[in-house]
């Protein structure tokens, strides 16, 4: 209580006494003055992530740790969002901004409860939140590559800029919070090994794979970027002068503050090895552009400064970045004068944001498989009957770095929502997670024989994949090296699917998972599949929606579904080669940017404004989509660029360039037209530059990535050449 009335005291005496108080005067101006007063000792203390009160100088403590992946997370009631891998699943950058910006609503309603309590800014309830995570999800077995966009840098980069807009809001003046995006730059497990694992990657792949969503981030004015824990070519990625100085400072002109990852800059003597102490380990990441340490440290910064390792002078860069960021959030000036101050707790899970969260879910959610068309089912279907460990578990709707909603809506809920008054029937879970039944003997599996329709939910949890620590079920520490479902979740499908054959009627599984799995026997036992990923506080009423025929399903794959852990590079291997869509040369089961439709979307010719293309003009290239079909649906359109004449290099077999998510009445058409810019047809050297690219490129346009896999599975994909000149 005594911070915060020291706070508003030092505010009123702003003028006279305490000039970083004053509204008036410029951020710069406010900063340089308050380090001028502050010691040694204060200054390094304001660069730990919990920085502690300055009474003196009427300096509240700020916690700088707050989450807010898909929704705020770890502190008060809040709105959940589908997972982010689910998000990634809707290819609408329209839609992350405006979860965004209703997350910082929330993020703000809720910070300002708290302060105007007690005054405080403690752990979850800030402003500044580490979100979001535009790592690449190179690897399928990777527990945390839910929290990603998919594996694609486009679709990442601009999915990821679109979400930071939404969280910092458009005030010429004040960030309504501060988005960060991590973890910079090569991360993507092994889980078990992030602490300690060196990830080797050439310049070429650095570039053209593991940067590019950053920068988009950094384009977009993101307010922060958080290091990584492994090293990258040797150096630690929160000590690496090439990443954080050269690249994201120097190349790219970064302003905002740099953030280690927990408890990385320790790991520098302790498993990197790269320093001999804390001491040592401080001065490389202050040195290497780290503003903020999330650990302890830090505490060290000021041996560090007696034994000669930095300079105050060091230190002092490091502490205006970080300060910045607090003027920006408003933390020095008076409530009145911020907007973001006055929005109330009513906006927290209001009905709008409910709308949104169920709209994101539907949109997000894939469907795979529909034999003989067996979905939609009729709402008046005599007998029902629904099985499976996560139909009626709310943890099936949240992934890792979640938040909490008072109202969820699994799936059981959300078909029992949508059946007719004299439908039955019958639940039963029917399986454990990932133990086999204690009790062999089963009763009601048997009912799929009887039923018009079975409906089971399948799938992980974050107590089976996610981040090392919160896996706790995870023998991988959060991985799925295996890409498999638990067995025993296989043996009850196997079960249900002999009954329901024996029954002849259709058997729909639903898959909650933030990664891909291996679909491949899962398919083959049910008749149609679906992928929920994560989904959210609305997640089965979006799914019943789906499976009764109200939504079409329009969400499209964010990575590549192989078809066992067999066809993957080794997992420690962070070359692209055999790796995505882009350099996979064996067919996947699913393609990346594949996902079923209960219209029928038909794709004229693409046709070209023009057949070449010089520097510095456009091209333009459309096609004519049809609905044929007499539903409403959504559809997303994907441009894919092949270039067909560079043999000193190997580059994408194909790479995606733009998106367009549409919208048709049954039995209406639509002229679809991109715009080809030269720099969609540059590409990356060995050396990691971009290099103009002249000669003949194949376009291609359609609802899922080109190849023979994504046409065996009914994708319509139109293509043409355009000369580049």
């Amino acid at each position: 209580m005594r911070i915060a009335v020291l706070a508003i005291t030092a505010g009123c005496a702003a003028q006279k006494e305490t000039p970083w108080f004053d509204d008036n005067r410029p951020f710069k101006e406010r900063i340089d003055a308050l380090i001028a007063e502050m010691t040694l000792e204060e200054k390094a203390s304001q660069l730990l992530n919990d920085s502690p009160a300055i009474e003196r100088l009427g300096i509240q403590g700020y916690n700088w740790w707050s989450e807010a992946l898909h929704g705020v997370a770890r502190s008060g009631k809040a709105t959940v969002f589908p997972q982010a891998i689910g998000m990634a699943s809707t290819f609408d950058t329209n839609l992350l901004f405006r979860i965004g910006n209703a997350i910082s609503d929330e993020a703000r309603a809720i910070n300002n409860d708290l302060v105007a309590r007690d005054g405080t800014y403690i752990q979850y309830m800030g402003l500044s939140f580490w979100s979001p995570n535009v790592n690449i999800f190179r690897d399928p077995r990777w527990g945390r590559g839910q929290e990603t966009y998919g594996e694609d840098p486009f679709l990442s980069g601009s999915l990821g800029a679109a979400f930071i807009k939404g969280m910092q809001g458009n005030d010429p003046r004040y960030l309504k919070t501060a988005a960060c995006a991590k973890h910079f730059s090569v991360h993507s497990g092994p889980e078990a090994l992030r602490h300690e694992f060196n990830a080797v990657v050439s310049n070429k792949d650095l570039y053209e794979t593991y940067l590019p969503a950053f920068k988009k981030c950094v384009d977009a004015g993101v307010e922060a970027i958080m290091g990584a824990y492994n090293r990258v070519n040797n150096y630690p990625a929160c000590g690496s002068k090439t990443l954080l100085i050269d690249i994201l400072r120097g190349k790219w002109g970064f302003q905002g503050h740099i953030v280690s990852d927990c408890g990385a800059i320790k790991n520098f003597y302790q498993t990197h090895k790269v320093t001999r102490s804390p001491e040592e380990s401080a001065a490389m990441a202050l040195k290497a552009g780290v503003d903020i340490n999330c650990g302890k440290i830090y505490r060290y910064l000021v041996k560090a400064e007696a034994d000669g390792l930095i300079t105050e002078d060091d230190l002092e860069e490091r502490l205006e970045k970080v300060l910045m960021t607090r003027f920006r959030l408003g933390l020095f000036d008076s409530a009145e004068n911020n907007p973001y101050r006055r929005i109330p707790v009513s906006i927290i899970n209001c009905d709008e944001h409910r709308e949104l969260a169920y709209q994101a879910a539907a949109k997000s959610i894939v469907l795979l498989q529909n034999r003989n068309n067996v979905l939609p089912l009729k709402k008046d279907l005599p007998f029902v009957y629904i099985g499976g460990p996560f139909t009626a578990d709310i943890r099936s709707l949240y992934g890792n770095y979640n938040g909490l909603s008072d109202d969820m809506v699994t799936l059981l809920e959300g078909i029992v929502s949508k059946t007719s008054p004299s439908t039955r029937m019958q639940y039963r879970p029917g399986s454990l997670v990932a133990d086999p039944n204690k009790n062999p003997m089963d009763w009601f599996s048997g009912q799929a024989k009887n039923a018009d329709a079975t409906i089971v939910g399948l799938g992980l949890t974050i107590l089976l994949e996610g981040e090392e620590g919160e896996a706790i079920a995870s023998t991988d520490k959060g991985d799925n090296l295996s890409m498999q479902l638990p067995e025993n979740q296989m043996e009850y499908l196997r079960k249900v699917s002999r009954k329901a054959k024996q029954g002849g009627k259709p058997l729909i599984a639903v898959i909650f998972s933030g990664c891909p799995l291996n679909l491949t026997e899962i398919c083959a036992l049910a008749d149609a599949v679906i992928y929920a990923w994560y989904p959210g506080e609305e997640g089965g009423q979006a799914l019943a929606d789906i499976i009764f025929g109200d939504v079409s399903p329009s969400g499209k794959l964010p990575i590549t579904f192989p078809r066992s852990k067999e066809d993957l590079p080794p997992y420690k291997d962070y070359s692209m080669q055999g790796r995505t869509y882009k350099y996979m040369t064996k067919d996947p089961l699913y393609p990346f940017g594949f996902g079923l439709s209960y219209a029928s979307f038909e794709l004229g010719a693409a046709t070209l404004s023009q057949s070449e293309l010089e520097d510095g003009q456009t091209v333009e290239v459309s096609v004519e989509v049809a609905n044929k079909s007499d539903m409403k649906a959504d559809d997303v359109l994907q441009l894919y660029v092949s270039l067909l004449d560079v043999d000193e290099i190997e580059v994408p077999q194909f790479e995606l360039k733009t998106f367009k998510r549409i919208s048709l009445d049954g039995g209406a058409a639509e002229e679809v037209t991109f715009t080809l810019r030269p720099e969609m047809f540059y590409y990356i050297n060995q050396d990691g530059d971009k290099v103009p690219y002249t000669g003949s490129a194949a376009i291609f346009v359609g609802n899922a990535s080109p190849g023979n896999r994504s046409l065996e599975l009914g994708a319509s994909v139109q293509g043409c050449e355009l000369n580049i000149k």
